[in-house]
Order: C-alpha cells, then structure tokens, then sequence
C-alpha cells in the first residue's frame, strides 16, 4: 500500500509546528517529533528529513528516507492517529539491519502514544 498524497507533510509551517509543539523520542539511528491534531483528518502525516551533515552524499541521504518511508507505510497503525511525524535520519540509519530499526520504531510509536486518563465509574 502506497503513501496516500495527504499522507505527506509539505508545508513548512506544519513541519515547524511539529518541531517546536511536538514530543520528541530519540532513537539511536533516527528521532521522531510527534504532534498530534484533534479534529483532524484520521490518517497520520510524515515528512522524512536526511541531512548531508547526518547522513552523507545523496545515495545515501535517499536511502535514509527510503527506509524511514518504509517504516512509516507499514507501522502506520501503532501510531495515535491523527498526528503529524518528523521522522530525521542521523548516520546510524543506513548501517541498522531494517528489522532492528522497525523494532526502534515501534517502541518510539509506544512512548508517543498519551497516556491513559483517569477511569470513571
């Protein structure tokens, strides 16, 4: 299943809405901004980020992002839908078997989730 167009996080106001109102869980290879958005559509957005600082020349700056996609496609449902992502790639990324990155993943989608309120009888 492919990224639906509204999937994506394009405009720079939301990116930076997300970056300085979001949660942020650090992973070794990669760290994930959080934000979420009550009222709005029920399917989450992403934008990937590899920097040529973090991550290299640009073979490997898009394989950083392909990889984060590809985390972001099959992962989508443990995410507290809905909210916005910024998923940034640090060097780690590409030299991490993809089986322990989705493992990374999946617990930064764990800590992300709110936590649960007070029961009422």
């Amino acid at each position: 299943m492919r990224l639906r167009p509204g999937q994506h996080l394009r405009r720079q106001s939301d990116i930076r809405d997300v970056r300085q109102q979001g949660k942020r869980v650090d992973c070794r290879a990669f760290t994930v901004w959080s934000l979420a958005r009550p009222g709005g559509a029920a399917l989450p957005r992403a934008c990937f980020v590899a920097s040529t600082q973090a991550v290299g020349k640009a073979i490997l700056r898009n394989r950083a992002k392909r990889r984060l996609r590809e985390l972001f496609r099959r992962r989508q449902g443990l995410l507290p839908a809905p909210c916005d992502l910024l998923l940034v790639a640090r060097s780690q990324v590409n030299s991490w078997p993809y089986a322990e990155l989705d493992r990374a993943f999946a617990e930064a989608c764990a800590r992300m989730a709110p936590a649960p309120g007070p029961k009422t009888p």
